[in-house]
Order: C-alpha cells, then sequence, then structure tokens
C-alpha cells in the first residue's frame, strides 16, 4: 500500500505563490515517476506536472509551463510543486498520483495507480 499526503494549499491572491507538498508513505517512493494533477469545479481532473523517480525528467501543461516547478526530495519521500505568478484560472483542488509500473505515458489519470486526497488552491483576483 502508498499513502500520499498532500498539503500547503490554501488562499492566495493573483500574481502570488505556494509550494505544495505530497508525503509518501509505504513502499518505495524513490522508485516511482509522480504526477500532480488538479480539478476546478465543474471540470475533469487534469495533468499538471510529472517528474521521472530520479528527478531527471519533468513534463508541464501548457497552461502552467514556466510559473509551475515540480520537484522531489527522495531522502525525505516528499513531492512538491511551487506554483508562482499564480492565476484565477489555477483555482482547483491539486492530487499527487503515483505513476503505475505498467503505464507507458504521464499525462493521463490512468497511468496513475495511487492517489492523494488533495489539497484546495484558490486564487483570488
Amino acid at each position: 500500500q502508498v499513502q500520499l499526503v498532500e498539503s500547503g494549499g490554501g488562499l492566495v491572491q493573483a500574481g502570488g505563490s505556494l509550494r505544495l507538498s505530497c508525503a509518501a508513505a509505504g513502499r518505495t517512493f524513490s522508485g516511482n515517476s509522480m504526477g500532480w494533477f488538479r480539478q476546478a469545479p465543474g471540470k475533469e481532473r487534469e495533468f499538471v506536472a510529472f517528474i521521472n523517480w530520479s528527478g531527471g525528467t519533468t513534463y508541464y501543461a501548457e497552461s502552467v509551463k514556466g510559473r509551475f516547478t515540480i520537484s522531489r526530495d527522495n531522502a525525505k519521500n516528499t513531492l512538491y510543486l511551487q506554483m508562482n505568478s499564480l492565476k484565477p484560472e489555477d483555482t482547483a483542488v491539486y492530487y499527487c498520483a503515483r505513476r503505475a509500473y505498467y503505464s507507458g505515458n504521464y499525462y493521463r489519470e490512468v497511468d496513475y495507480d495511487y492517489w492523494g486526497q488533495g489539497t484546495q488552491v484558490t486564487v483570488s483576483s
């Protein structure tokens, strides 16, 4: 079993920053690629960012490229998402997830097998 717990969400003004954390417990964290997704009210959950097991490869959704940075600390079993220049359209519940061993992709929900409970990010205009 794998437990993922997000934290760091909150209310911030447009242009501000937040850093989300995702603490992993259970099976080995360092050997797995990880991702961040988000779900805005009335919308489907969407891909935000991906990082491979070593941190050497990252991918981002076009909507966050240049503003968000995904990173990880394998010694602390923790995944991060640094969010800068936040916009009201970034308002959503943010989820971290572990990519499944069987997956060959990184941007679909089905590519991930364990999910956190989510943390709310609200950006006011």
